[in-house]
């Protein structure tokens, strides 16, 4: 049962009379809120958290959490002060793959005010392409690639109108972790970099689309400094496109770059920068891997397909 927010008795709500609802994910690298109203969205919030740094066999590391804590309280504030009546909160791959996961849920319920929900790699990806198409037109020509800090997913609705999806173990803060260590990176490891993205690929069947639609903040940060944003900007962010030869282009600028000069990249969210470049190459080698030129970038992903699904 997806959990209810019982009302406030105190003050007048935000939006009087409506019943509003909220999506949380608490993603490997990012946790953010979504808040709509029967009148259209309210607002989104994200806060580059992290959670997956430093993952081990022990499981999250205790700085991680108290980031991701430190969101999630923030966001139970403004659930409340919405007065939100219905809400869902799902946490992925991090939280997916940690030991020590259910001592995270007993925190993030307490500083949310309900327990976020664990879900699998193939509800992460269903739910990736309902916020993604819902605004398309034939999205049955649609490839969706959700590129996240443990994992991508990639989407996609088959002959019978069933939607399909695979969840690989390729993301951009495993990568970073596990063959990114430096910046710039020395050839070797970006030889690493790029022969990881090609084995996990190469792994799985995927099917050809004429479209790709790319979500998440690996697609919507390249984008932006694509665009040339002197500051992010959603709007223009929203259903803009990103070429094979951009990203190509891009990857080689990251590459020269120390972490604080990526971070001072002007649309850029400066605690993305540590992780860019590894998504840039799965961006990259996704695109190759589907024989595509071209990524259309939507702003409406899971968090969207969260709402719908309320």
């Amino acid at each position: 049962m997806r959990p209810r927010i019982p009302r406030g008795s105190g003050g007048q709500s935000r939006l009087e009379g409506a019943l509003n609802k909220a999506a949380v994910d608490i993603g490997t690298n990012s946790t953010r809120l979504l808040v709509v109203s029967p009148q259209g969205e309210v607002g989104r919030w994200q806060t580059v958290t992290g959670l997956g740094r430093g993952l081990s066999g022990k499981g999250l590391a205790d700085q991680s959490m108290a980031r991701t804590v430190a969101a999630l309280e923030r966001y139970g504030e403004l659930i409340s002060e919405w007065e939100v009546t219905t809400a869902r909160a799902v946490a992925t791959s991090a939280v997916r793959d940690a030991p020590n996961r259910e001592m995270f849920l007993d925190r993030a319920e307490k500083a949310l005010g309900f327990r976020p929900e664990t879900i699998g790699g193939e509800e992460e990806a269903r739910l990736s392409f309902s916020g993604a198409v819902g605004e398309l037109s034939e999205p049955e020509n649609c490839m969706v690639v959700d590129i996240g800090g443990g994992s991508t997913e990639f989407v996609w609705r088959n002959r019978q109108r069933m939607i399909e999806g695979v969840s690989l173990q390729l993301g951009s803060v495993r990568m970073t972790e596990s063959v990114l260590g430096d910046r710039p990176p020395p050839r070797s490891q970006l030889q690493a970099a790029f022969a990881q993205a090609a084995e996990v690929l190469g792994e799985v069947s995927l099917p050809l689309r004429s479209r790709v639609v790319g979500v998440a903040g690996t697609w919507t940060s390249l984008a932006a400094i694509g665009l040339g944003l002197e500051t992010y900007d959603r709007r223009r962010v929203h259903h803009s496109g990103i070429t094979a030869a951009q990203l190509a282009i891009l990857l080689a600028e990251l590459a020269k770059l120390t972490i604080a000069e990526t971070a001072a990249i002007p649309s850029l969210d400066p605690a993305r920068a540590p992780v860019l470049l590894a998504g840039a190459v799965i961006a990259h080698e996704s695109l190759r891997r589907l024989a595509c030129t071209e990524s259309l970038i939507s702003e409406s992903d899971l968090l969207d397909g969260v709402i719908a699904a309320l």
